[in-house]
Order: structure tokens, then sequence, then C-alpha cells
């Protein structure tokens, strides 16, 4: 058998395929594309799923792939068992070939065996096969056509051979191949009472799907028969580079390597160090594929992944962010293979970077809480009290907190951490906005008739009254509620334009409108009675308030030039995703694949405020939903739409369905400012932009710090860049000269430090604090370990609250102490852990108090070390 690497597998797998009419379709994104059923995509199939259910036509009928894949949420979640076993990953690449209607079983079983025992040069004698129990067609094939031994042979039962892609649809038995690493490695075959054991380990699982299951559960067969196969490259090249455990394989290798330098450790079979190795991979191609860390849906996932892999970085001793520093790694072992990858490398090192360090100002406090709990524990169990507390105060995922547990033999009370999670979300919904209260109004069977596209004061009827959720005859002073008028100026918020605000107001009576909402085809006033009483059936003055209303116009106006501006700088496929039409300022989500870049933005900017110049009148009107779309009118993200439908047009320029207000005229907006940019979701932007007088205002500020820059620096404002890129220059080369100086100070602390050494069985034993950042702890350590010859070293500092601790032991004594260890020893005294090589080594804490007593209990240490 000759070995290859990942990407030689990965490489002789397409050819092999492509050699044998099929096309080779590169890996679709993380995030499936219309697929609401998925939270990632999981296997090689789901790109495919469209075309096997006959709704997508391909201009091929024979594919292969290599599909990255997550299971990391969801129903599909591998996440928990990740570093502990061999074969369990978030990430995993899905080599498949597949068949939309063209070969079946024959040619599929034949493709599977010729690559394995001729390409990847198995032998047949190690491999086993499995068919589902009622598959004599495929029995047939593999024990005459393909000549399998029937030792090595079996029918499973539907559990584990038949795939269905859900309660009804295309389904097919299947037919399995596992590999025989050897008597020596416990476990059975398949189907046989061991097979839970590691010997026998299923490397490709053939699908042929050939039934249309109905709801009665019947099976009819498909016309088109097709084939979908899965082998995950992980476990492949585990059987062909002869290792038996994943992280043993060429590309986690080197990412385990990259990850133990930053650690500073040789101990590579470390499960926290395959953690990490593992979790770069999925948190770098999730955030190719346009997630980012987020509290919720995959964002969330990606978010617990990374503190997942912080934390074990932590545990190794890692004491500054170095996820993001993998990445170089990573890109070096898949970059060839998914471009992708080094394309966006900057913008995963700086998410991964910004999380990690967001993280990082909680998780010391969050593990020495944990760790004043575990103390006090009595039992095996986590209080489910403490679980939330983590949870909820330092962000700790409830995994993070069981992957702990887990490293110290604990088990989670899930059901008291439920409870707490439910007593939570019920103080949210109590304290929530009063506006939630009224749910109940959704049955009101009353109509608004709305007048505000022409009117700012009109007078309506109250047919509507609500109080604490629920329906009320009166309203009294100090009342919050809700009132619902037959005829209405208040816009209610719909569209993403928010409600109107303004006053209610009779003889003897007046009500604050703090918002208005729809509630069907009524308009609800949310607010306060200030005075007076307010019963059914009687006549109020409503007046909105006008110069709040009017702000938001312009922003409303001025988000439809800037959708129209966006599609003609970065093209068509430019839709809304979301908006928010406020009187302060105007946010606009778009669909957009990659950032919008400073020229582009300009652009945009120009083109908008070159149509505020124009000054061209809002045309509005009403027409048939048809019309309106031929006439080049674009539907609005989250409205819904009848046959009769409101078209606001801006010339040529912007025509879309809306029943927001606008202005009468675009010249109005007078000026609208660009003020941010940035990703929201997988293939969404945000823009938020001010207008009018709020626009004017910004450039104003800017201004005025621009203004304040330039009187600290001394010059013109059109000079400030020139004079700040000098300053930066200065900076840096003081800082040089200042590094050589904290080299000069750690050459001269080192001398004063060596002389308070103690002589403890023939080793030099120095633990002090110094002044000094991590780097010139790290030489001063180097320095000692030369004056001192045989010697064992601990340094700290302490910097903001925060504890600093580098230990070092000379060549010759690591045998009988190591630093990781002897770090490790003073840590815990300090709220940290620590750990690293048996000659050097590095920890933080939190408890700088426990510090002295800490660093005096070192000799006595290394005394019991060296006795014992």
């Amino acid at each position: 058998m000759t070995t290859k690497t990942s990407a030689e597998i990965r490489t002789a797998f397409h050819e092999f395929f492509r050699e044998r009419g099929h096309e080779v379709v590169p890996s679709s994104p993380l995030v499936p594309a219309n697929d609401p059923t998925l939270l990632f995509t999981n296997a090689g199939m789901v790109q495919f799923k469209d075309v096997f259910l006959g709704r997508e036509q391909r201009p091929y009928s024979r594919a292969v792939t290599s599909q990255r894949c997550v299971r990391a949420g969801g129903k599909h979640n591998d996440l928990e068992n990740v570093g502990y076993t061999a074969r369990h990953h978030t990430f995993f690449e899905m080599l498949g070939n597949f068949s939309f209607g063209d070969y079946f079983k024959r040619d599929a079983i034949r493709y599977a065996w010729t690559f394995l025992t001729e390409v990847l040069e198995l032998p047949p004698e190690r491999l086993w096969v499995t068919v589902y129990e009622e598959d004599d067609e495929a029995a047939q094939l593999w024990l005459e056509d393909i000549g399998v031994d029937p030792g090595r042979f079996s029918r499973i039962g539907a559990e584990d051979n038949f795939w269905s892609m859900g309660d009804t649809g295309p389904c097919g038995p299947c037919s399995e191949i596992f590999y025989d690493h050897g008597p020596e490695v416990p476990g059975g075959p398949p189907g046989t009472p061991e097979e839970d054991g590691d010997r026998y380990v299923e490397i490709w699982n053939l699908v042929f799907m050939q039934y249309d299951r109905a709801a009665d559960g019947s099976l009819a067969p498909l016309p088109s028969p097709s084939i979908d196969t899965g082998m995950g490259l992980e476990r492949i090249a585990a059987v062909v580079q002869g290792v038996h455990n994943n992280f043993e394989i060429d590309l986690f290798r080197n990412l385990v390597s990259a990850a133990a330098r930053l650690a500073g450790t040789d101990e590579l079979e470390n499960s926290s160090l395959r953690v990490i190795a593992d979790h770069i991979r999925a948190c770098a191609f999730l955030i190719v594929d346009g997630v980012f860390p987020s509290n919720e849906g995959r964002g969330y996932v990606l978010r617990r992944i990374i503190r997942r892999a912080v934390r074990h970085g932590y545990k190794l001793g890692i004491a500054e962010p170095f996820f993001h520093r993998l990445v170089a790694p990573l890109v070096t072992e898949m970059g060839d293979a998914y471009p992708e990858l080094p394309a966006a490398q900057e913008t995963v090192e700086r998410i991964l970077r910004q999380e990690e360090e967001r993280f990082r100002e909680t998780l010391e406090q969050g593990l020495k809480l944990l760790g004043e709990d575990l103390d006090r524990l009595e039992g095996g169990t986590i209080p489910g009290e403490t679980v939330f507390k983590l949870y909820d105060t330092f962000g700790f995922p409830v995994d993070l907190t069981a992957d702990i547990a887990r490293e110290r033999g604990l088990e989670l009370d899930m059901a008291g951490f439920e409870r707490a999670m439910t007593a939570q979300r019920e103080r949210a919904r109590a304290a929530s906005t009063f506006r939630a209260e009224y749910g109940g109004a959704a049955d009101f069977g009353g109509r608004s008739d709305f007048t505000g596209y022409t009117e700012s004061e009109d007078v309506g009827r109250v047919i509507g009254l609500y109080r604490e959720g629920g329906a009320v005859n009166r309203l009294e002073a100090g009342d919050q509620g809700m009132v619902i008028l037959d005829r209405t100026p208040f816009y209610a918020e719909a569209g993403g334009q928010v409600g109107d605000t303004g006053w209610l107001v009779a003889e003897g009576f007046v009500f604050e409108v703090q918002d208005t909402v729809r509630y069907g085809a009524a308009h609800g006033h949310l607010g306060v009675v200030r005075e007076g009483g307010i019963g059914l059936d009687e006549a109020v003055d409503a007046r909105i308030d006008r110069e709040r209303r009017a702000r938001t116009e312009l922003n409303h106006t001025a988000t439809h030039l800037l959708h129209a501006a966006l599609r003609e700088v970065l093209g068509e496929h430019v839709r809304q995703k979301g908006s928010l039409v406020a009187p302060e300022r105007l946010r606009f989500d778009f669909a957009h694949f990659e950032p919008v870049t400073r020229e582009q933005l300009q652009r945009v900017e120009a083109l908008v405020n070159d149509q505020i110049r124009a000054d061209e009148p809002a045309e509005i009107f009403e027409t048939d939903y048809d019309k309106a779309i031929a006439l080049g009118a674009m539907a609005l993200f989250g409205e819904k739409y009848g046959d009769r439908v409101r078209v606001v047009r801006f010339g040529d320029f912007s025509t879309e369905l809306c029943g927001g207000t606008h202005v009468a005229r675009a010249g109005r907006i007078g000026y609208c400012k660009l003020v941010s940019e940035g990703g929201v979701s997988a293939g969404v932007r945000r823009v938020e932009a001010v207008t009018g007088d709020a626009a004017v205002r910004w450039v104003q500020d800017v201004e005025a710090r621009l203004g304040r820059v330039s009187e600290l620096l001394r010059v013109s404002p059109e000079n400030v860049a020139v004079r700040v890129e000098q300053e930066l220059e200065r900076s840096r080369g003081l800082e040089r000269e200042l590094g050589r100086l904290q080299q000069k100070l750690a050459s001269a602390a080192g001398s004063d430090l060596a002389g308070r050494a103690e002589p403890v069985d023939g080793l030099q034993v120095l633990a002090s604090r110094v002044d000094g950042d991590g780097k010139s702890l790290r030489e001063t350590v180097d320095q000692l370990k030369n004056k001192l010859g045989s010697a064992a070293i601990v340094l700290a500092s302490v910097d903001g609250g925060k504890v600093r601790l580098v230990a070092g032991v000379t060549p010759d004594a690591t045998d009988r102490i190591k630093a990781g260890e002897l770090v490790n020893a003073v840590a815990t005294q300090v709220g940290g852990r620590g750990g690293g090589r048996a000659d050097f080594a590095q920890a933080g804490g939190s408890d700088p108090e426990r510090l002295d007593q800490a660093l005096a209990s070192v000799t006595d240490w290394v005394r019991a070390q060296l006795s014992g």
C-alpha cells in the first residue's frame, strides 16, 4: 500500500471519477442555500438535494465532490466528543460520487472497490462489506461480480443500512465498506454485539436511492434511481497512512504541531491540542462562508467552538491570544484545495482575534468562580445554578462547562440549568416593553382608516381600549395602555419604518402616544394617560409628532435611493434583506457576497446625493401588483402585498412597492451621509446612514475631531495624515529603543536576582516578583539559567490586576523538576492554571494578593519534589 497525503487522496479521488465521466463540482458553502431544515451542510449530498428531488436540473448526470461539512449544532452535533475520540470532528471533508439517474448499483460498487483496492492499494482481505438485509441485488454484485470473501460480508437491518431524506421522499438501501485494523484492536465485525469497538471502521457508504416513500410508509420505485456516496477524507487518510487516530494523519499532525509550538509543549497527544487543531478548521471555514460570532443561530455555534478552543489554550498555559495564529498553518494545509480560504485569511484572523480577546476578559473570572464552586462541591454533580451563572454572566456555553466537568469526572445538573433558564425567560418577558402585552389584540376585528399620507392631525373615535394585556372600557390618568381609533394619521410600524409618536387629545384628556403598531387592520396607539380619562366611542384629536415624522420620511426616501444606488454600483443581485427607518438614522441590510470597498461606498454615496440634488418629485400611485412589477418596481423585504399595491417612484432612478411615508421631493433630504458598512450574516451586508440636519451634525462632529487632532499635532487638517505617519514611525523607533533598554535592564536584573537564589539539593532555586512584560520575563529567565548553572526559576509580574508567571528549569535538571508542573503549582494559588515544556512554561492568574505567598512556597515545593 502506497502512503498518500490527505491532499493526494483528495486529488486522486477527483481524478478517478473525472476519468469516468464525472463533473468535478466545487464544495458548496457550509451554510446551505435555501434549506431551513439544516443548520450547516453536514453531508456531500446537501447541495444536490433538489436535484435528487427533481426540482433542479444540472447540465451533468454524474458528479464528484470533496464537500466541507460541519457537525456542531442541531441534530448533528459531535462537539462534545471532539478531542476525546479518534474520529469525531466538528469539521470534516466528505468525498462523494453521485449519479442522477445515470449509473446505479453495479457501477457504484465497482467504482468503490476499484478505487480502494487499485488506486489506494488497500488489501482486499482488510475490507468488510455490508448490505441492507433485503437487498439481494447488491449482495449478488459484491459476492459474485466483485468476489468479496463471504466471510467478510454481512447483511444489516434498516437502522444502519437503509437511508432516507426524511419521513417521505427519496430513500433506499445502503452498502457500507469497513476497514479492519487487525485483531490487536478491540471490537468485532459490523452487525455483531462487539461492533462498537475500534477494530472495524466504516470508510465508505454507498446509498442506492431507488424508492419514493409515501406518507403511509409504502415504497414506490423511483423512475430514475440515483447514487449518493460518502467517504470521510480524514478516516480514509488514517487508513492509508497506517494510523488508527485521525489526529495522527498528516493534515492534523501539522496543525497539532503548530498549536503545540504556541503552547510551548512537545506532548503532541494532548487532547487540548487536538481540540484546537480540529476547531480552527471549523471556525475558519464558517467565517469564510459568512458566519460570524453572535448570540443566536449559526453565529452562536461558531462562538461556542471558538470559546471551547480558547479555553483549551488557556488550559495549556497560553497566556496571549493565539487561536488566530493557526489560520496561516491551516492555509498551508488546505489553501490549495479551497482557494477561498487564503483569500479570506486576513478577515478570518481578525474575527478570531477579536472574539478571543473579548472572551479572555471573562474567562479567568468564570474559571475562578467555577473553581470556587468545585472546592465546595459535595458529590459528583455541578449544580444547575452554577452552570447557568457561567452561561449568563461569563458567556460560557454549556458544552464548555460540560467539557471541564468531563475532565474532572463530574456531571452537570441539566434539569437545574433548564429551570434557571426558564426563570430568566419569564423575567425577560415580564420586563419587556408593554407592546408585547397586547397579543390578544391580534384578534381585534375592527379597522383603522389611515389618513397619515396627507394629514398630520385628524379626529378619530375610540373603538378599542387595552390595559395590562386585556380589553377594558375605560383608561384613567396614569394608566399605561393602548388606544385603537377608527381613523388615525399615526403610521403603524411596518416595512422597516418605525411607528409614529404624538398625542391623543380631548377635553380634559391627554394621552401620550409612545409607539404605534398594527393589529390586523387596526392601528394600536401605545402609551400613557397623562391627564383625565377616556372611554369607548369617545372622540379624540390625534396629533402626530410632525418633526419626528418629517425626519423619518427623510430617511425612508433616502433608503429607496440607497437601494437603487447599491444595485447600480454592486450589481442587480443586491436585494433588501431588512431595514430600519427611524428619525435619527437609517439602517439597510442587503444581499451581497463580499465587503463593500471604500471606493464603492463613495460611488454609492455620490449617486444618492446626485439624486437628492436632482430633486425629483415623489410619484406615488396604486396599481395592480403585476403591472407594478412590470414597471420595474422592487418589492421590499418583509412586506406582504395584495392584488393592489402602492408604488413610490423618484424619476427613473428608484421604483419600489412601499406602504411607508415619504418626502414630496428628493431634494428635501438635503444631504445623505453613509456612516458605516459591515457584515451581518452569510451573504448579507449592512449600511447605516444619516440625513438632513443629522448628516450635517455628523460631518461637523468629524470635522471638529479632525480639527482637534490637527491642533494637537500643530499641522493643518490636510496634513494630519502625513504627521500621523511620522509620529507612528517615531513611536515605533521609541518602542525599539525601549526594547533594547528593557533587555539591558533584564540583564542587570538577572545579575541582581541571581544573588537571591537558594541552594536546594544541588539546585539553585529562585522565585521572585519583578517588573516587566512577558517578553522581558522570558529573557530574564534565560539569563538567570545561564548565570546559575543548575537551577529552577519562577518570575512573576502584576499588571492591571492580572498575574503573569514564567518558569524555567535548566536542561540538566528537567528529569527531576518540570517547569510546567512548577508554574502550575504557583498559578493555582493565584487563581490560574498553567503548563508548558519541561524546561520552560508560563501561566497567568487573577489574584495578585496571594502572589507573594505563592512565590514563598516555591522552595518548599522544589525540595518536596527532589526528595520524592
